[in-house]
């Protein structure tokens, strides 16, 4: 149902059983799945897709230009994924030309109030912003990622899955998968033990990764040489190991220490 009170641009595309609550206003070029309810004075804009099943909440401003004083108007691209929540007052841009044109949230998501997230960021599947987390632009952040509140987190940095951050921390480095990291400026506090046991991960592989994360950074040799060793170890075979080393050695920013 659309609220009469309600502004929805009529070459809007909306599935016939979507709700948008009053004083929403929904811009021409937006497309919105099955189940989504947009909330009142929620603002829906630029080329933005929403999947099914998802709900914005009340004053959230959902595909607006980036703050990127180099946009010029171009068309650029926001997606959400299907069963994602956007709470009140939460921010998403559309991206820029210079970024690759696209912001994308995946499936599955909760952005709590207050929580940004600019221009040409990759968002993954089942990611947690606590209230007024903060991505810059140009953002990678893997599945299972939680961010806590009043987080602060630097453009171009990358967040492996399954880590979590504490809350008002500041993050200018990539942040590995499986860990836990804190702090301004953010260190690592060793792995997500808890959260990879309730993602289902056995007990062998936490041994492993606990193994590894150890050699790499309780150690005085160079990264290189550690990452070289343990490529040539039987534990880099375990497909966790694996993207935890790969995604250390692929890092470009540097990583979280």
């Amino acid at each position: 149902m659309i609220d009469q009170r309600a502004v929805v641009d009529e070459q809007a595309q909306l599935a016939p059983d979507v709700e948008v609550g009053p004083f929403a206003i929904i811009g021409p070029n937006v497309k919105i799945g099955a189940g989504t309810t947009v909330g009142a004075h929620a603002v829906v804009d630029g080329w933005t897709t929403i999947g099914e099943n998802c709900r914005i909440f009340p004053h959230a401003a959902v595909g607006t230009i980036p703050q990127d004083l180099k946009y010029n108007g171009e068309e650029t691209l926001l997606e959400i994924g299907d069963r994602t929540m956007v709470r009140e007052f939460v921010t998403i841009n559309i991206g820029t030309e210079q970024g690759g044109g696209l912001t994308k949230v995946g499936n599955d998501c909760l952005l709590m109030a207050y929580s940004h997230v600019a221009h040409d960021c990759i968002v993954g599947n089942n990611v947690i912003m606590a209230n007024a987390a903060t991505l810059a632009g140009h953002i990678t952040v893997e599945d299972f990622v939680i961010i806590g509140g009043l987080t602060a987190v630097h453009q171009f940095v990358r967040l492996g899955s399954h880590a979590i951050l504490g809350g008002c921390s500041a993050i200018t480095l990539d942040v590995p998968p499986y860990v836990t990291a804190s702090g301004n400026r953010a260190k690592l506090f060793g792995l997500n033990v808890i959260g990879l046991k309730r993602r289902g991960f056995d007990g062998d592989t936490i041994k492993s990764l606990r193994r590894v994360y150890k050699k790499i950074f309780n150690t005085t040799e160079t990264l290189a040489n550690v990452l070289k060793d343990i490529k040539a170890s039987e534990e880099y075979g375990n497909e966790q190991v694996k993207v935890f080393v790969d995604f250390i050695a692929g890092s470009e920013r540097g990583v979280t220490r």
